[in-house]
């Protein structure tokens, strides 16, 4: 054990580097409050050699830099169930492998994790500092920082790639965590991808000359995709906008019609129903006079109340009594809000699944978990997520939930339920943050995937890959 005074001094973020891993430099988020150290790890593969259980990951080593990737493996050397800071239960793969700060190197324990949605690529707890480091949070930077020159002698200069396609992202917000990993996704793969918000794109409805505007008056007519995020508020001039779009020969995704259906969540059931696909018991009805009728005939209270337009959680209500459910049914219908009612799931036990799926694929799912006094499992409403592994049947449903709709990508929301799994509703614009948190999963870069792969656009390799086999 070193004393006091050999100990490295170090302020609440430093630079680090990890020799076996082939990283010359990541800064790290030095944090005393945290047992174990994490490093940003994605499209973790894992498989033995010599009959040893390996992890095969990708790093993104600088912070808001997603082009410069490096490949690397370690032996794993344990599983763990971790707790984010932001109350997402995540199981990781544990490696060991050597870290150096200023001259001193030694072994410490590193969980693969996404840290996208976190401030630094690398977190290091106190189980890596012990008898080694000592922590003054009012100094920064204190140690050793690399140079940009070094940098670019390590990672190499970044460069746009110019061959890459033309991708429009039609949304509301630009700052919203989904809509930011798609900019970088698309971006870190060599596209040009611009913000597209819907309130500023107008359009010329021409047989000859289809167009579509944009603040300023510039015309939106050499992009090659548009990836379509369409607040519900906006469903109606956000699928005239995507409908213009297709019509000027440009990919969407989703598709005007696609979204269309998802978001009239009666017919999107009705569909379902059709493609056998269950559901729970729903009815819906226009008169406030059927509403004992209407009560019944979902199973009798408890029940849930559901707005057709609602999303994220908002606009469900869950009446335990059947005054409670008149009392609810009635206030909507007296604002002239279509709404559904719908038989409660008591044994769900406050959790549903959410399976992201992208052209036919569930590429990941978790299971959503309600937070304590909160039927509603959705993140947005305080809930929590951990990864799941669906049964074949659930994967099928989430699959076939998505063809039915015609979306190439979906969330769907599945309860497992005694009659089995059911189908609670699609949702066309998914977030992505929860998932990526809580699987690790690029999602954002499987979406843009799926649009070369539509367009027959092959990625060139990246110079700036770094190999560390």
């Amino acid at each position: 054990m070193n004393s006091n005074n050999d100990k490295i001094i170090v302020g609440s973020e430093e630079w680090c580097s990890f020799p076996a891993l082939g990283v010359p430099a990541i800064k790290a988020r030095v944090d005393s409050g945290a047992k174990t150290s994490s490093i940003h790890a994605f499209n973790i593969h894992t498989f033995r050699r010599e009959g040893v259980l390996w992890a095969s990951f990708e790093v993104h080593p600088l912070q808001k830099d997603r082009r410069t990737v490096l490949r690397c493996e370690r032996p794993v050397v344990d599983k763990r169930s971790v707790k984010s800071s932001s109350g997402i239960s995540e199981t990781r793969y544990v490696i060991s492998t050597l870290i150096k700060i200023e001259s001193e190197t030694w072994e410490v324990e590193l969980t693969l994790a996404n840290r996208d949605s976190m401030g630094y690529r690398m977190l290091l707890g106190r189980e890596a500092m012990k008898g080694r480091i000592l922590v003054d949070p009012e100094l920064s930077l204190c140690l050793n920082e690399p140079s940009k020159e070094q940098l670019y002698e390590w990672y190499g200069k970044p460069q746009k790639n110019k061959s890459g396609l033309k991708i429009g992202l039609l949304a509301s917000n630009p700052d919203l965590y989904s809509n930011m990993r798609l900019m970088e996704a698309a971006e870190e793969r060599g596209h040009e991808i611009v913000f597209l918000n819907i309130k500023y794109c107008y359009m010329k409805v021409d047989e000859q000359t289809p167009e579509v505007h944009y603040r300023g008056g510039k015309i939106l007519n050499n992009l090659d995709a548009v990836i379509t995020r369409i607040r519900p508020s906006m469903t109606f001039y956000g699928c005239a906008l995507a409908r213009q779009f297709e019509s000027m020969g440009i990919y969407t995704v989703n598709s005007s019609s696609a979204i269309t259906q998802s978001r009239d969540k009666l017919f999107s059931l009705q569909l379902m129903l059709k493609s056998g696909i269950g559901i729970p018991t729903t009815g819906f009805a226009h008169s406030p006079m059927d509403t004992g009728d209407l009560i019944e005939m979902v199973g009798g209270a408890p029940l849930i109340v559901k707005l057709l337009e609602g999303t994220q959680g908002r606009g469900v209500v869950l009446a335990e009594t059947k005054k409670a459910a008149e009392s609810v049914i009635n206030a909507f219908k007296a604002l002239h809000a279509n709404l559904l009612v719908q038989e409660f799931i008591k044994e769900a036990d406050g959790k549903d699944l959410r399976c992201f799926v992208i052209d036919g694929k569930v590429v990941a799912s978790i299971q959503r978990t309600a937070a304590p006094g909160e039927f509603r499992a959705n993140i947005h409403q305080g809930g929590s997520a951990s990864v799941v592994k669906i049964t074949p049947e659930e994967r099928r449903l989430a699959t076939l939930s998505a063809k039915v709709l015609g979306l190439k990508v979906a969330g769907v929301d599945i309860i497992r339920s005694s009659k089995g799994p059911l189908l609670l509703e699609v949702n066309s614009s998914p977030g992505l943050e929860g998932i990526e948190s809580a699987t690790g999963k690029d999602i954002a870069g499987l979406i843009i995937a799926s649009i070369e792969k539509r367009l027959k656009w092959v990625r060139p390799i990246s110079s700036n890959a770094v190999e560390t086999l």
